[in-house]
């Protein structure tokens, strides 16, 4: 409230209350006056017009009676009287007397007030009995009133104008200087210039004014020097600017160098590691073919060191590659679909060797509330995944090594994942951990000489991980073991159920497992459980009809005594056996199966669970006998070969089949994709570079099939591929990448890991020793070589190597119309046809040329590869003179 509000308030309000009580007052008491006035008016008349009224009656003079009454109405405010005589007869009335209660007080007249109608009544003395009634208007008392109120009012209001009058002129004298100074004040506070104000008589006001005019003097006066002070002050900042700003120049070119010298680094690393790779990758592929050839045991010794050398500088050159894009920020993350119960169990498939040579329990642990499909890169999850569980199992040298993939968060179409890997190694301390994910760093500096590596596998995986959006920490206990996690989200359909559905239903049907390690026991019995199986010992296996046994066997169940034990356990169930050992499948032991079954190795995939299960309870329907039997055959499997290069489709026939495969052959694409609509197969072995539909035009073509055919493994098979190729291949819908020559041991493990069967052929020894001083240019023609890469059947390897020379005179064709054309695909199809073929025949001189043509051919282009055509001519032209000079009973056109 404003001084200004307040003193007229003061000054009308107070005056103003106080009169109006003083007019209420008087109105009241002056009312209270004229009651009574007339009350007493009455009373008196009542008192002296009474006694003459009861003589009248008592006299029954009736004309007295009349005239008194008539004197009593003639009273101002008496409207009626009615007089009654003691039998309660009206003897007179004048008037309307209106109806009311009678009253009569002995000692006097009676006075009834009811707002503005009162009534007196009174006895009449001498008239014993008798009594008079007057009905009196009182309406002129509070006319009265109100009058003397309405008086008030007008007096009010009259005094307050007065007032208003009186106040507003005090008002304005006082309050016009102080706006004045208020405007001075928001003038000084804006920083301008006020006039000066005028002195005003009151004493108090001039002394503010003149205050306020020597404030204004006084802060002009500062105003002026400050003005002057920040002119000098902007004259030495702008001169400081200009030399900052040069300074600054300076140093964003310096920056701007950096940052070239430091994406030229980067990017010479990436260049760098991408060639020195290249010619790597064939070093090692002629490090795998000399190993074929006959050396000396010297030579093989240093072959192998040669082959460790090249794996190790493979696996350095790879993650500088990795951080060098990582650094130049040109690693892109795909977005395709993902199962993480897939990538774990091919993660840990891939682990499982190193695992299984010291004897350490690899489990993966996915759970329920995990969705089935899941949008992310799994590239690089497999990457992040592969480092943490190998290292993980590098070093742990007893235990375990468990992987978990849990849910930690869940919203409408977009989960975060939690993948922990645990193990029960060497741990670390806390010094160790906070210099763990540091690039080119190890937890212990003796670590890279006693387990190798770079030390840029954590780095790389915390910055994939913090690039799908992550975060990953870890755990650790010295000589406890240590636990690597990180978070993952990841896309997901909206609609994703709550928990995964089932991957088959077991009807109730009694399994007995045992399995003495006890996070493997309990994830099989939670599976089982989960089928629909009731889970029970071996002990309790005794008067129930079980469908299937779980066993989990230890070293010493693999010993003569214990194989003797184990025999008669199984010689005592009436069902299938299934025997989950810690061992590559080439290691597996020959068991024997009573009642069938199978021995899988651990870590055990759960597509190869689920599949092992439903061949033992299929067969166990389709051949249940009544007495204990061997286990019955089970149908071939059907696996098609997809290469447009006729030797390549004869070799793998001859190496596939077998009892348990059967092996379908395609010279296309589109004849793979006729056979695909009439057949069902089981898996897909399938080249890369062929005329028409390509591999992976082919692989796409199946997919779009549906049913059985999106979930069929397609397995490329290529001469030469590198590690970008690889991830573009597994992108593309393939589910792994086999190299020609083809490791048999790695195709049997590959058969293994996706059908439960591997070769039916066993490899065939190491090539016989020769004499060290046979070391000269390789041959021409290696019957030898040719008989190793054919399983150790000459008859084909003289086959192939025919259909080999045959084939010379197209290819060189091919290349002679692609070099004058300058077709540099058309070159690299026919290199690559070439090379492919070579690698399945003894023939060491052309396929060595054909792989570094190829190499040649990627890296650098066609001017690499020029001069070293004719030496490609000379050795077609020296097979060709070999197959002359065979005898015809032994020449190889024929074969």
């Amino acid at each position: 409230m404003s001084l200004k509000t307040r003193l007229m308030l003061a000054i009308l309000a107070l005056p103003l209350v106080l009169i109006a009580l003083l007019v209420v007052a008087v109105t009241e008491l002056d009312d209270r006056h004229h009651r009574l006035q007339l009350r007493e008016r009455l009373t008196q008349a009542a008192d002296l017009l009474t006694p003459s009224l009861g003589q009248a009656l008592a006299a029954g003079d009736a004309a007295e009676l009349e005239a008194l009454a008539g004197r009593l109405l003639e009273l101002e405010d008496v409207r009626a009287l009615r007089i009654l005589g003691a039998d309660g007869e009206r003897r007179l009335e004048l008037g309307r007397l209106r109806q009311a209660s009678d009253l009569v007080s002995p000692q006097g007249p009676a006075l009834i007030e009811d707002g503005r109608h009162w009534r007196l009544q009174a006895a009449l003395p001498g008239a014993p009995g008798a009594r008079l009634t007057l009905d009196i208007d009182a309406s002129t008392l509070p006319l009265t009133y109100y009058r003397h109120l309405a008086s008030g009012g007008l007096l009010l209001l009259i005094v307050g104008l007065l007032l208003f009058l009186v106040a507003y002129g005090l008002s304005r004298r006082l309050t016009q200087p102080l706006e004045d100074v208020t405007r001075s004040l928001e003038w000084l506070t804006a920083g301008g210039a006020p006039q000066p104000l005028s002195v005003p008589k009151e004493a108090e006001l001039a002394r503010l004014a003149q205050r306020l005019n020597a404030l204004g003097e006084h802060l002009a006066s500062a105003r002026d020097d400050l003005q002057a002070q920040i002119e000098q002050a902007t004259g030495e900042l702008q001169e400081s600017m200009e030399t900052i700003e040069v300074q600054n120049i300076e140093l964003d070119l310096a920056h701007r160098r950096a940052l070239e010298a430091n994406r030229a680094k980067s990017e010479f690393l990436a260049n760098m590691s991408h060639e020195i790779r290249t010619p790597l990758n064939g070093i090692i592929g002629f490090c795998r073919l000399l190993h074929r050839t006959e050396m000396a045991p010297r030579q093989r010794e240093w072959l192998d060191h040669v082959q460790r050398a090249c794996d190790n500088l493979l696996m350095l050159v790879n993650d500088v590659l990795d951080f060098s894009k990582i650094e130049a920020g040109r690693l892109e993350l795909e977005h395709t679909e993902l199962d993480m119960v897939a990538l774990v169990d091919e993660v840990l498939g891939l682990q499982a060797p190193q695992a299984q040579a010291k004897g350490i329990q690899v489990l993966g642990l996915v759970y329920d509330d995990v969705p089935e499909t899941l949008s992310g890169d799994p590239l690089r999850i497999r990457q992040v995944l592969t480092n943490l569980v190998g290292n993980a199992v590098k070093f742990t040298e007893h235990g375990e090594v468990i992987v978990r993939v849990m849910v930690e968060q869940r919203a409408a179409g977009h989960v975060v994942l939690r993948v922990a890997v645990s193990d029960t190694g060497i741990g670390m301390s806390d010094e160790a951990q906070r210099r763990l994910f540091q690039a080119f760093r190890q937890a212990d500096a003796s670590h890279q000489r006693e387990f190798g590596g770079t030390g840029l596998g954590l780095a790389i995986s915390r910055q994939l991980v913090e690039q799908m959006g992550g975060e990953i920490s870890v755990e650790s206990t010295p000589d406890e073991g240590s636990t690597f996690a990180f978070s993952l989200p990841l896309a997901c359909p909206p609609e994703t159920p709550e928990e995964r559905e089932p991957e088959m239903t077991l009807d109730g049907k009694c399994v007995v497992l045992e399995e003495p390690h006890g996070p493997t026991r309990s994830a099989l019995r939670h599976l089982l459980g989960r089928w629909g199986a009731r889970v029970i010992g071996e002990r309790q296996a005794l008067g129930h009809e079980t469908a299937l046994a779980v066993f989990g066997l230890t070293d010493a169940d693999l010993s003569p005594s214990g194989q003797t034990a184990l025999q008669q356990r199984l010689e005592r169930l009436e069902c299938p056996a299934m025997l989950l050992v810690n061992a590559s499948p080439p290691d597996l032991p020959a068991l024997p199966l009573p009642q069938g079954g199978e021995v899988l190795s651990k870590p055990l995939s759960r597509r190869t669970l689920v599949e092992s299960i439903s061949r033992a309870l299929t067969r166990v329907r389709r051949d249940r006998l009544p007495a204990r039997q061997t286990t019955a055959p089970r149908g071939p499997l059907s696996l098609l070969v997809v290469d447009d290069t006729e030797s390549n489709r004869l070799l793998l026939q001859e190496l596939i089949s077998g009892p348990q495969l059967e092996v379908g052959l395609a010279a296309s694409g589109e004849e793979a994709l006729a056979m695909a609509q009439e057949r069902r197969f089981d898996v897909v072995l399938m080249d890369i570079r062929m005329r028409g539909m390509d591999g992976v035009e082919t692989t796409r073509a199946l997919r779009e099939l549906g049913g059985h055919w999106r979930h069929v493994p397609i397995i490329a098979v290529t001469a030469h591929v590198q590690s970008e190729q690889r991830r573009q291949l597994l992108q593309s819908g393939l589910d792994g990448v086999l190299e020609k020559p083809l490791d048999t041991a790695q195709l049997s493990s590959l058969l293994r890991h996706h059908l439960g069967v591997g070769l039916a052929l066993e490899e065939a020894g190491e090539a016989p020793e020769a004499d060290p001083a046979t070391d000269g240019e390789l041959a021409s023609v290696d019957l030898a070589l040719g008989t190793q890469l054919a399983g150790g059947r000459e008859a084909l390897a003289r086959k192939l190597l025919g259909q080999l020379i045959d084939s010379l005179d197209e290819s060189e064709a091919q290349v002679r119309q692609a070099m004058e054309v300058g077709d540099a695909e058309a070159l690299l199809d026919a290199i690559h046809a070439l090379n492919g073929a070579c690698r399945y025949c003894g023939v060491p001189r052309l396929g060595l040329l054909a792989e570094t043509l190829e190499t040649r051919l990627r890296s650098r282009g066609l001017e690499a590869v020029t001069p070293l055509l004719p030496d490609l001519y000379a050795a077609m032209t020296a097979l060709r003179d070999w197959q002359a000079a065979q005898p015809a009973s032994t020449s190889t056109s024929g074969a």
